[in-house]
């Protein structure tokens, strides 16, 4: 994380969490969701709007961590924003090499392959478990036809439980009222 939301975090430590503000889609775009969009149903029924700025796009993938429940938030200075997730906390892009990079533009190396029920390939990193790219599938078909991934079968509503995460973060805290 960056230095300076260390120091905020230190500096503030009692900012309440946020829930449903930030998401993240199968193609690995922010999306801003205020209380409109919100209100018209989860992340799948209506993202919001897309994030553009590449900086501030940068510093949310620098800031990008999970839990000990593996919900996966942006640490946002003090406050944590937690973010609903279309399909999995990492969306990984194949590059030219042979090499494995996130959404967030780290590098990372498969330790295994899965495909869902509708036909999805997802990778396990030893950064965490992400979604294949749209762009991606026909270079990584190439990569099982050749036997380098052999991939293994898997129903998409066992992976976030198997691979530990959570879709649509809530809210569990109970607030006590004066």
């Amino acid at each position: 994380m960056d230095d300076l939301v260390l120091k905020a975090m230190a500096k503030w430590p009692d900012v309440p969490d946020c829930y449903g503000w930030l998401g993240l889609d199968a193609r690995g775009d922010w999306y801003m969701r205020d209380e409109q969009t919100q209100a018209l149903g989860s992340f799948a029924q209506s993202k919001g709007s897309r994030l553009t700025h590449e900086k501030l796009i940068d510093f949310i993938g620098r800031n990008y961590a999970s839990d000990k429940q593996g919900q996966w938030f942006f640490q946002n200075g003090p406050q944590r924003v937690f973010v609903q997730l279309e399909a999995t906390p990492w969306v990984w892009r194949l590059q030219p090499d042979g090499g494995i990079r996130s959404h967030t533009g780290t590098s990372a190396r498969m330790q295994r392959c899965i495909v869902d029920e509708h036909g999805r390939l997802y990778l396990d990193t030893e950064q965490g478990f992400g979604l294949v790219h749209t762009q991606d599938v026909l270079h990584a078909a190439d990569f099982i036809e050749t036997g380098l991934w052999v991939p293994q079968d898997m129903r998409t509503q066992e992976l976030p439980k198997r691979f530990g995460y959570v879709r649509r973060p809530q809210n569990t805290t109970k607030e006590i009222k004066a």
